[in-house]
């Protein structure tokens, strides 16, 4: 299997993948389809045209785009272990990029946070034999009504079969196809549930969406998640890189220390920018008119996250 190189991603690939692969295309020449139709929808509708691509990483390790956020695949005799689910409506092409990869029965998922984009599929995933470990935010957010505000959505309870099994606190680890899994809360970040899963032995690691690779972020405050947890944890996906590591994002392509470094900084230097023109006394509407963001837009502002929805979740956390 060829290993990834972060090296080999260019700015027209990342643009090609980021997300959810050809529905970022599709959203970023429509530019005003998530207002029209609300950010859930056009994402969901997004999934439901788009193709499941797969990246071979390293060793046995895939990861699938298409469907929400990136999901990662390890194959081995304990069966597929999957990093995240997906949207429902992609299963027909999940299924088939999965049986693709080989006939490995589907065994094992972790979802990273909770986010509909991450853990929809779980209910036929668990049908299909997947056990379900998570941290114990996620079951308790998706085991009730949740609303979130900056999507302006209010969430179901889960089905009993979409709820995580497994659950833990800090840390948990798990040995699955001859890998070590390392899982880690981060803390308040994205949200409040939000871990990394490192597959030790391969030094590929899964960070979900405290990591959007080229794309400006969303942070869910409905649900624990913050400016400030958002830098704390792209400052704690830093230190755990060695000279060889890959990190997975929820969204956009995977990639190495300078992308990791380059999230990071964007995310202080508009944190910085927007915290000044709040101090001055600037409404929410006189901040986003002053553009704080505009030096970075042309890079990072082109999915469902626009500049001034950006600029909007920075000014709530300072």
């Amino acid at each position: 299997m060829q290993e990834f190189e972060p090296a080999r991603f260019s700015r027209r690939r990342l643009l090609a993948m980021a997300g959810v692969s050809a529905g970022a295309t599709l959203l970023a020449r429509r530019p005003l389809l998530a207002k029209e139709q609300g950010i859930v929808p056009t994402m969901v509708n997004a999934a439901a045209k788009a193709k499941i691509t797969i990246h071979p990483i390293r060793r046995n390790i895939s990861v699938l785009e298409g469907s929400g956020g990136n999901i990662a695949v390890l194959t081995g005799a304990d069966g597929k272990l999957l990093v995240d689910a997906g949207f429902s409506v992609s299963r027909p092409r999940i299924t088939n990029a999965l049986t693709s990869i080989n006939a490995d029965p589907i065994k094992h998922l972790i979802n990273t946070h909770w986010h509909t984009d991450h853990t929809d599929g779980n209910a036929w995933l668990h049908a299909a034999g997947a056990e379900i470990t998570a941290h114990e935010n996620t079951r308790r957010r998706l085991q009730v009504v949740t609303r979130v505000e900056g999507w302006q959505w209010t969430f179901p309870a889960a089905p009993a079969g979409a709820l995580p099994v497994n659950v833990f606190a800090a840390e948990h680890e798990m040995r699955r196809n001859n890998t070590l899994i390392t899982l880690k809360y981060y803390g308040p970040a994205h949200t409040d549930s939000d871990v990394s899963v490192n597959f030790t032995d391969a030094d590929v690691i899964h960070v979900g969406d405290t990591w959007w690779n080229g794309i400006y972020p969303f942070i869910d405050y409905s649900t624990g998640g913050s400016i400030d947890g958002q830098i704390r944890a792209a400052e704690a996906n830093l230190a755990a890189f060695t000279s060889k590591t890959i990190l997975i994002p929820g969204h956009g392509p995977v990639g190495g220390r300078s992308d990791v470094a380059a999230f990071r900084d964007m995310l202080v230097a508009i944190r910085e920018n927007v915290a000044a023109l709040k101090k001055q006394g600037r409404s929410l509407n006189e901040t986003i008119a002053a553009k704080p963001t505009s030096i970075y837009d042309a890079k990072w502002g082109n999915f469902l996250v626009t500049p001034a929805m950006f600029t909007g979740l920075v000014y709530a956390g300072v």
